[in-house]
């Protein structure tokens, strides 16, 4: 492989990891990269590598987020481990669905979201006047991390900007907490399509564990970014990355 093509890769693994720390996403700037470089590679290959990498990312995220933010731990590990195990089932059943149908409404739903924040500019940037109860927490975090999980190891791109709105919207949190929240489930979802992908060949180790070196250091970068500027600065990325997201996606179906 040519050194330019090893620029590109490293490059883009730095930014999808920045991007990921603050609102997900980071495989819509990963994958393409990867496909383009390697096209010998199958998409799940592609896919598999890609995951690899995001895990390493994720997981320096989590340590990022957790050093400033206080996550509840007795809920957030079992909602991880779900989104794991849904993960999991998510990637062995990818050969059975047709990917293509949920481009449009992956694209719908992106959609909403960007019109959402930006009518309602407090949401995600203020605390909700009154707190949850227990059971709307518990059964938001864990249907959360099951669901988003099976669609991340399904599909993937958005997972972590659904799970951010998701907790800003029904648990009124900011969106510093909401990331960090997403983050963990993130990585359990990371974690459970790896070993599906591992344990089914398709992972391209030395790839991605190179890429991974870069991938750690952009979410690590982007982490304290957005603890240090606020969830004024993730609501703009967010916005940013969604519109993106809508074009990446819209490009594909042409």
């Amino acid at each position: 492989m040519a050194w330019t093509d090893w620029g590109v890769l490293m490059t883009a693994a730095l930014a999808a990891g920045w991007v990921d720390a603050v609102v997900g996403g980071g495989g819509l700037i990963l994958l393409p990269a990867i496909l383009l470089t390697m096209p010998q590679l199958t998409p799940q290959q592609a896919l598999a590598t890609n995951k690899l990498t995001a895990v390493n990312g994720t997981a320096a995220a989590v340590v990022t987020f957790a050093r400033k933010v206080r996550l509840e731990w007795r809920l957030m590990v079992p909602a991880a481990v779900l989104a794991a195990v849904f993960a999991a089932l998510g990637a062995a059943t990818v050969s059975l669905i047709d990917r293509d149908l949920f481009i449009p409404i992956i694209m719908g739903l992106l959609v909403a979201v960007a019109v959402f924040v930006t009518l309602r500019p407090t949401v995600g940037t203020t605390l909700a006047h009154h707190r949850p109860s227990r059971a709307r927490v518990i059964t938001t975090v864990l249907v959360a991390g099951g669901a988003l999980g099976y669609y991340d190891g399904l599909f993937g791109p958005g997972t972590g900007t659904f799970l951010i709105i998701t907790f800003a919207v029904s648990l009124g949190t900011e969106f510093v907490r909401s990331a960090a929240m997403a983050k963990v489930i993130n990585l359990g979802s990371n974690v459970g399509a790896l070993t599906y992908f591992a344990v089914t060949g398709s992972v391209w180790w030395s790839l991605g564990l190179t890429m991974a070196a870069c991938n750690v250091i952009g979410a690590v970068i982007g982490a304290r970014m957005a603890l240090a500027k606020g969830a004024g600065f993730i609501r703009i990325v967010l916005l940013v990355v969604v519109v993106v997201m809508v074009i990446r996606l819209g490009w594909q179906q042409l």
